[in-house]
């Protein structure tokens, strides 16, 4: 049987360094999860170098696992074996959560995995050694029996048809939106256009990777910056990787000297950029939801996008919507609501309405019904196959 209490262990090895988007992902479901009173939270980090500060990022109430874990030599055995068990680090557990793709095997816990997107699957040249080790990992995890929760109905469905898992086990959640915070001193538009250096400007926020399009961005910005006047391309976000192609495109820009490449940006800074703006772009070749569509729309700022992935599903109508790698379409799309006020104020108004879909309270208490779901059922497996008590040793048989 599930206890009242559940004890969830959680991976948040993504709260480590600069926040990515799955380090946003993260920080708001340890930080959902710790103010519920049916919880019992461990940490843990998958990561050598960065977890003596860990304790210092998470919420009151969450437990840390203070052993060390390597992530090279763990993946290399997880991609082959089912051991060693994460209960080795963090005691029994009744349900472990790997929020960025690697789930660890565990002896008697459920086993949860967020797959964010199918990049690594679906454009494997896009994507780093790393992250290339996903579709290996996934598909073990699967194979065990994990339960797979998706941030899209697009992504579910790909899961089920491109991985083979169960449908039955696999379940899509739609994040929250994301809370730029007060607009006070420091995180306000003014800012912003102080930062960017102008009273207009496109934004584009995020890791500089091959899958952003980002070098697309800057050839559509070429195109619509010849029939705008006084408008910047501000680009704000660290070197990924395949940063090169966006520094070749630059440098073959007509109006190379309106575009302004910022690199990392602190969260203060973000959300004044995000502010500030006059469009958001989002050229993503394929994304699994889209945080930033929705920021710019907390932000009051109209959003220019891809019909890639899961980001028709997100941003509804609150969006100008263009084909994948059109550039031309990218740039006319610029243009129209650049140079059009009513659409931009449509756009901003239909992105209001939008927000009211995406709540992290929504997506907290939907996840914690499938840990208690997943608890149940593998509990139920367990007492078929297996003897002892739950807070044993006995390794789950699938």
């Amino acid at each position: 049987m599930v206890s009242t209490r559940l004890s969830v262990g959680l991976d948040v090895t993504s709260l480590i360094g600069p926040r990515t988007g799955v380090g946003a992902f993260t920080a708001e479901v340890v930080g959902g999860l710790a103010r519920r009173n049916d919880l019992v939270v461990r940490a843990f980090a998958v990561s050598w170098r960065g977890r003596d500060g860990l304790a210092a990022t998470l919420p009151d109430g969450v437990t840390v696992a203070r052993r060390p874990m390597a992530a090279r030599p763990l993946r290399t055995l997880w991609r082959r074996a089912d051991c060693p068990a994460i209960e080795r680090w963090t005691g029994a557990l009744d349900v472990v959560h790997g929020p960025n793709f690697v789930v660890p095997p565990a002896r008697r816990a459920a086993e949860v995995v967020t797959v964010h997107d199918l990049t690594a699957w679906r454009f494997p040249e896009l994507v780093d050694r790393a992250t290339a080790q996903y579709p290996a990992l996934v598909a073990r995890a699967v194979a065990r029996g994990a339960w797979v929760h998706t941030p899209s109905r697009t992504v579910a469905d790909e899961v089920v048809e491109r991985l083979g898992a169960d449908p039955d086990r696999v379940v899509a959640i739609l994040n929250g939106a994301p809370d730029l915070g007060p607009a006070g001193a420091g995180r306000d538009a003014a800012t912003g256009r102080s930062i960017a250096g102008a009273e207009g400007y496109v934004l584009a926020v995020g890791t500089v990777e091959p899958r952003k399009d980002l070098a697309g961005l800057v050839r559509a910005f070429d195109l619509a910056a010849a029939e705008i006047d006084d408008v910047r391309l501000v680009l704000a976000g660290p070197d990924g990787w395949g940063a090169e192609a966006l520094e070749w495109a630059r440098a073959g820009a007509h109006h190379g000297d309106r575009i302004m490449r910022l690199g990392w940006v602190d969260d203060d800074q973000r959300a004044a950029l995000l502010r500030g703006a006059t469009v958001v772009a989002y050229p993503s070749v394929y994304e699994g939801f889209g945080l930033v569509p929705l920021e710019a729309m907390s932000a009051g700022v109209p959003v220019v996008t891809t019909r890639a992935g899961a980001i028709p599903e997100v941003v509804g109508d609150a969006a100008e919507l263009v084909d994948v790698g059109d550039t031309a379409a990218l740039a006319a799309a610029l243009v129209r609501v650049l140079g059009d006020n009513a659409r931009r104020a449509q756009l901003v108004a239909a992105g209001h309405r939008r927000l009211e879909d995406f709540s992290w309270d929504d997506t907290v208490d939907e996840l914690v019904a499938l840990y208690r779901r997943a608890s149940a059922d593998d509990d139920q497996r367990f007492s078929r196959r297996s003897r002892g008590p739950r807070s044993g040793g006995w390794r789950r048989s699938r």
